[in-house]
Formats: C-alpha cells, structure tokens, sequence
C-alpha cells in the first residue's frame, strides 16, 4: 500500500493522508504542524487556500467523481 492516500470526495475536498509534503511552486514547504491528514480545496471558494475550510458546503459546489483507469503514457519520439 502507497504511503500517501488521496481521496477526492464527492461535492468536496481532496483529502491527503499518510506521510506527505506540500509544497507551493517555488519549492517552499507549507508547514503542516504535524498532521497526517489535511484536506485540498477544490471548489476554489477557500479563505485558506490551498486547504479546504468549508466553503464549499455555503457555495454549493458539486463534483461527484467515480474512479476509472486513465490511458497508458504515449511513448516519446
């Protein structure tokens, strides 16, 4: 089993657990005081970007996601 578990969640978040990091695009580590599991918005309506606070419940986003297999990578040329 794969030490980090991402869990998209139906009409919410993406919920990250196991041993992660986080990082913003310049490298920089979020500090994350010692949390095994957080939650990524997705909706884009958080006050706490890029973790989720909730607003997605008040904004009424909804996203159901179902599992399916993505296609093998294309070689390169």
């Amino acid at each position: 089993m794969a030490g980090t578990t991402l869990k998209v969640r139906n009409d919410g978040s993406i919920k990250v657990e196991g041993d992660f990091e986080i990082l913003d695009q310049d490298g920089k580590k979020f500090g994350l005081g010692g949390r095994t599991n957080v939650a990524i918005c997705r909706c884009g309506h958080s006050q706490n970007m890029p973790f989720c606070d909730g607003a997605h419940a008040k904004n009424a986003f909804k996203s159901a996601v179902q599992a399916f297999d993505l296609p093998p990578v294309a070689p390169k040329p």
